[in-house]
């Protein structure tokens, strides 16, 4: 059974940083396409950052390019986002996607991870 677990939001203020990661569990890591999404109060769920098997691919949505970076550690199944200079519109529930490369449909959500960045 996959688990992803996510960790490390919190609060912030405006201009600061958080690691977030995603420990996954019950599957062959290397063969899965990492995601973040975020979904904040009365919003979608939007795609933040990406990133390919390997990580030689990743892409990052426009709103946090410069300021986000996405890695992945297929040794520990972890996944990393590393959020630099955040603002209070970063504020959301950040949530970790697996999705099995060539299945579209075999797609695994964690239970996500408060993110508040507030003066």
């Amino acid at each position: 059974q996959v688990q992803l677990v996510e960790s490390g939001g919190g609060s912030v203020q405006p201009g600061g940083s958080l690691r977030l990661s995603c420990a996954a569990s019950g599957l062959n890591f290397a063969n899965y396409a990492m995601s973040w999404y975020r979904q904040a109060p009365g919003k979608e769920r939007e795609l933040v950052a990406a990133i390919s098997r390997f990580g030689r691919s990743t892409n990052y949505a426009d709103s946090v390019k410069g300021r986000f970076t996405i890695s992945r550690d297929n040794a520990k199944k972890t996944m990393y986002l590393q959020m630099n200079s955040l603002k209070p519109e970063d504020t959301a529930v950040y949530y970790c996607n697996a999705r099995l490369v060539g299945m579209p449909d075999n797609t695994n959500w964690g239970q996500g991870t408060q993110v508040t960045v507030s003066s």
